[in-house]
């Protein structure tokens, strides 16, 4: 079995792609996720990896389910591999 790694680099730009989406600034949106916005820059630069707690609450101020924004994630990765 292949071992697989979850590039954060891509990670953080789905994650910055669906909040320009939603028109929301990096301030705006870790303001609604209440973490802080550093952190937020960071998550979106690759810098950082989103925990679950993270992603649960970023989901919740992105108006989506977490499940949804995991999905979104793994679709932007997978789109970008190719």
């Amino acid at each position: 079995m292949s071992e697989q790694q979850l590039d954060p680099v891509k990670v953080g730009l789905a994650i910055a792609k669906i909040r320009q989406e939603k028109k929301l600034t990096q301030e705006v949106l870790s303001g609604l996720a209440d973490i802080g916005r550093t952190h937020q820059s960071a998550i979106e630069r690759g810098e950082r990896k989103p925990t679950l707690e993270t992603i649960w609450r970023l989901a919740s101020a992105l108006d989506m389910r977490p499940y949804e924004l995991v999905k979104r994630i793994e679709s932007e990765v997978a789109d970008n591999d190719s």
